[in-house]
């Protein structure tokens, strides 16, 4: 059963970079899951599928895999360019101001 390494994106719902300075390694599911018809609740019998480890390397996550003997895909992040802007919000009420703004 093969696994994946990668680092994870932010979240959508905020602009930070918190979460998403490590790499993981989460196995993929081998089987797919059950819905139970009384609760609603899904199971699997698959318990390597709710394993998800950090590591703070991509190169420590491939040794740990590698020394367990876990056939691995590694996906690469994607980088992003900076959106940097000169100024911030308070350039949006400079004195200094080349151009007219208005609303």
């Amino acid at each position: 059963m093969p696994a994946r390494i990668y680092r994870p994106a932010r979240t959508a719902m905020s602009s930070g970079t918190a979460k998403t300075h490590h790499w993981v390694l989460e196995h993929v599911a081998g089987e797919p899951r059950e819905v139970d018809p009384l609760m609603g609740w899904t199971s699997s019998n698959d318990t390597q599928a709710q394993v998800r480890l950090s590591f703070p390397t991509k190169e420590a996550a491939l040794e740990y895999a590698q020394e367990h003997g876990i056939d691995v895909i590694v996906q690469d992040p994607q980088v992003r360019k900076p959106n940097i802007r000169p100024g911030g919000y308070g350039e949006n009420f400079a004195t200094n101001r080349k151009g007219v703004w208005t609303h």
